[in-house]
């Protein structure tokens, strides 16, 4: 048990401390005698180590043991390797029924992984938590040894106590013949020249070089906890978007969770000609470019406004093809992928008074988002219902077997002179095939049944330029992530503090005489093999020959 000891130099400790502060004599009457120092803190007190710990102290302790940073370590690397057995939610398009797609792709053990939420590992409240414990570890880990640390080195005495310099890792020890204080200059000009720091005290020496080494490892935790609190940074959705777009040719969407709007104005493929083809690909389709005339707009009113239009400004334009996305203030559109798929989007249709043969309009119906108003001549159309992919249910009412317009029917409420103030109701389909002109026929026929018009309108498309086909749908993945600066800036401090604590060591060397006795004692915390030959080399220079394996002091006590 560690307790709050008096030196003999008469230096007051706090609990905790291995080595004197001040002359490094060992407190800890059960440390082995005849085995060098443990150095790695320099034998300071940390607070991990504290006697009686409360509630703080004992949360503290956790999270500073190595150990413990080891293990979330290895449980975060086996939970993101779990998340790789079959891919993420996030990394499909549409995915409306995730639990469906796994269990008819992988099986049972598919909806086992899905039901258990490793399909969505890397958001999930666990995987954050060992992040974030992780990174709690390194803070507490580094403040518990870095501050102790700290203070041990910036206040180093240049005597040292004779058990402190015999129990280094190099050691030397021999009567001098040489006048002490003109061999200690001498010794200190030899050290200099190998670009230690010297300070004398009389005949005691201590020279010191690349202490900042030692803050390697510190250093290296700060660019990791920049680097977690970056990853966690990309939860945030301001910070962080990853997700894809389906858009045909004249079409306009809201990107979602953001005020911008993009419209495909055209989408344009160019494919390999056979002689461009290896002689196993001739034949085939192969997309030599694929891009997607890109125009991005942000709402400036109405944006949330249920009823009207959101008022949209032009903000960028730009031709995306694959390694060349649309770039705005931190939002980029990359093109992802195209399907080529006929699909209808918008009609010309005009209004037709079938008791005068008069026509009205035309009028821009687009298929997607359609106005909730339009007018054709003296007449207001309303848009009183909306089925993009028109069919009936059991009971014989209609419904949309889906959210894409594959056989679109509208609703709509005609009122303008001559008719009711409540105006009369009429279902249309742009391009009905034979089955669905039968339908618009007999529902028509029973809202006229029923009161709601007196069949007096149709429409007709007419001209086939009134209609707009898109032959190709166009997949965009939209990206924001406001976090990779700081992951790179990161990632390089951790490098920084990496290259530090590799290629560079600190290197100490103590130097005592006392009557007529040299005493020498010198550490670093790596290549032990380079501080005896430097030490070797100096001597040397000082008329003191000795075979550097000679100073190695784990050597001499076996």
């Amino acid at each position: 048990m560690f307790q709050n000891t008096k030196c003999e130099c008469g230096h007051q400790n706090p609990t905790g401390t291995v080595l004197c502060e001040y002359c490094g004599k060992p407190l800890l009457e059960d440390l082995p005698l005849d085995s060098p120092l443990e150095m790695r803190y320099d034998g300071v007190a940390r607070r991990s180590q504290k006697e009686n710990p409360a509630l703080i102290d004992r949360v503290w302790n956790f999270f500073s043991s190595v150990k413990i940073a080891v293990w979330l370590i290895i449980v975060t690397l086996l939970g993101a390797a779990l998340g790789t057995i079959y891919p993420q939610e996030s990394t499909f398009i549409n995915l409306d029924d995730p639990a469906q797609y796994y269990r008819d792709t992988y099986g049972t053990w598919g909806a086992v992984y899905q039901f258990l939420g490793l399909s969505r590992t890397y958001e999930s409240w666990w995987f954050v938590g060992l992040l974030v414990m992780i990174g709690t570890s390194l803070v507490i880990c580094s403040l518990d040894r870095v501050l102790p640390l700290y203070k041990a080195l910036s206040k180093q005495q240049v005597r040292k106590h004779l058990t402190f310099i015999s129990r280094q890792q190099t050691v030397y020890s021999e009567a001098l013949g040489q006048n002490p204080e003109e061999w200690t200059e001498q010794f200190a000009k030899q050290l200099k020249r190998k670009h230690y720091k010297v300070k004398v005290d009389g005949t005691a020496l201590l020279a010191e070089k690349n202490r900042f080494s030692r803050w390697g490892p510190y250093i290296n935790h700060i660019g990791l906890i920049i680097f977690l609190l970056a990853v966690l940074g990309r939860g945030v959705p301001a910070w962080h978007m990853d997700q894809y777009i389906s858009m045909d040719e004249g079409q306009t969407k809201q990107i979602p969770n953001t005020n911008y709007y993009v419209k495909n104005e055209k989408f344009t493929v160019e494919f390999y000609k056979d002689e461009e083809l290896p002689d196993n690909l001739k034949g085939t389709n192969r997309a030599k470019l694929y891009e997607t005339k890109a125009v991005l707009y942000t709402c400036t009113a109405d944006c949330d406004d249920p009823i009207k239009d959101p008022v949209l400004t032009e903000v960028e334009q730009h031709d995306i093809h694959v390694n060349s996305p649309l770039s705005y203030k931190g939002l980029k559109l990359y093109q992802y992928n195209y399907e080529q798929q006929v699909r209808l989007i918008s009609v010309k249709p005009m209004l037709i008074d079938t008791r005068t043969g008069e026509e009205y309009g035309p009028f821009e119906l687009p298929m997607n988002n359609p106005p909730l108003t339009y007018t054709a001549g003296p007449y207001t159309l309303k848009l009183s219902n909306v089925f993009p992919d028109f069919g009936m249910d059991e009971q014989n009412r209609p419904m949309t077997k889906s959210r894409d317009p594959n056989n679109p029917a509208f609703v709509f409420v005609v009122t303008g002179p001559g008719l009711p103030e409540a105006g009369e109701m009429y279902i249309y389909f742009p391009l009905p095939t034979a089955e669905d002109k039968q339908l618009q026929q007999l529902i028509n026929a029973s809202f006229e049944k029923s009161g709601n018009n007196t069949g007096r309108f149709s429409f007709q498309v007419g001209k086939m330029e009134n209609v707009r086909f898109s032959e190709y749908t166009t997949f965009l993945n939209v990206r924001v992530d406001r976090a990779m600066p700081y992951i790179w800036v990161g990632a390089a401090i951790s490098m920084i503090g990496l290259v530090m604590g590799f290629y560079w060591q600190h290197r100490r060397i103590w130097v005592r005489i006392d009557d007529g006795v040299l005493s020498l004692g010198a550490h670093t915390n790596k290549n032990t093999y380079g501080i005896r030959s430097e030490v070797a080399s100096a001597l040397k220079k000082t008329g003191i020959e000795v075979d550097p394996k000679a100073l190695d002091n784990r050597r001499n006590t076996r």
